[in-house]
């Protein structure tokens, strides 16, 4: 190889040198870019997700204002102090039982009002209790918070003598199965549109994250429904693209007996109490009457 050759093959070297080590940098910022905005993201999402979980709105209106005439409004306060608020009315029909509802993670209790209209106008009494940090209640939403709190409503409930149905709604469908698990005198558990579990659902909608480490609030129903013993309805509509069908169907293959599973075929998340769902709640106690 002559001095030309030489010349040419170190520049060219030179040249390919050069160009790795711009490859390499390059690529070395784009792990560096990826890793930063992923940390960001991951941070964002840990510590903001109880705003994705629990989401009030609205004011809460009065009974009167709803039509709901022998409603009373009550602002309990929870055993750390904090007030919480309780809608509630007697049974009317005698022997009928007492619906405590757990409502969904958006609105607030007044956004129910048809519902318990309907509930009273069987002649069954009510006790709704609002969640911490939502309309007319005070403190912050969490799942220890609000599982405590509704373990004390249970028991003020009970000592008034009223048997109990326990009914959840959506969100209120993990709160429902943490009372029914701890109180064994619950007369029925109702799980409208349930899930197995929060961070199940975080993890089907967040993949790229690792949500079992992440999540606070992981309400697992899927281990609590076991140790319930009182009978239970679940209801799910094929079309919940919220919570999708296939969280009740396990459920209710975990669930203890008796059990009882309604799939409303073409049904979406809010829409099960129009379609039956409290004649099949009626239905159910008449038989385990």
């Amino acid at each position: 190889m002559n001095n030309a050759e030489a010349n040419q093959a170190g520049t060219i070297s030179g040249q390919s040198g050069g160009i790795r080590k711009k490859v390499t940098r390059l690529v070395g910022g784009l792990i560096v870019g990826f890793a930063v905005a992923y940390t960001i993201a991951a941070g964002y999402m840990y510590l903001n997700q109880r705003s994705f979980i629990f989401v009030p709105s609205g004011e809460l209106a009065t009974p009167l204002e709803k039509g709901l005439e022998n409603v009373s409004v009550e602002n309990v306060q929870m055993a750390d102090g904090t007030s919480v608020v309780v809608w509630s009315a007697e049974a009317v029909e005698p022997g009928a039982p007492t619906v405590l509802y757990f409502h969904g993670n958006s609105g607030n209790l007044s956004t129910r009002w048809k519902r318990f209209k309907q509930i009273l106008d069987s002649g069954y009494g009510l006790y709704a209790p609002g969640y911490r940090g939502y309309a007319g209640s005070e403190g912050s939403p969490s799942e220890a918070a609000l599982v405590a709190d509704a373990l004390e409503h249970f028991d003020r409930l009970a000592d008034s003598g009223a048997e109990i149905i326990v009914h959840g709604e959506s969100l209120g469908s993990g709160v429902a199965t943490a009372v029914a698990a701890q109180r064994a005198d619950a007369g029925l558990l109702v799980l409208e549109a349930p899930y197995t579990a929060l961070v199940d659902m975080a993890s089907a909608q967040y993949p790229w994250l690792p949500v079992d480490f992440l999540m606070k609030d992981k309400m697992l129903t899927r281990e609590r429904l076991p140790s319930v013993t009182a009978p239970v309805l679940i209801l799910h509509g094929t079309e919940d693209w919220v919570i999708p069908v296939e969280h009740g169907r396990r459920l209710f293959e975990i669930a203890n007996d008796p059990k009882e599973l309604v799939i409303v075929e073409g049904i979406g998340h809010s829409d099960l109490w129009k379609n039956g769902l409290w004649t099949a709640v009626q239905d159910l106690w008449a038989k385990g009457r």
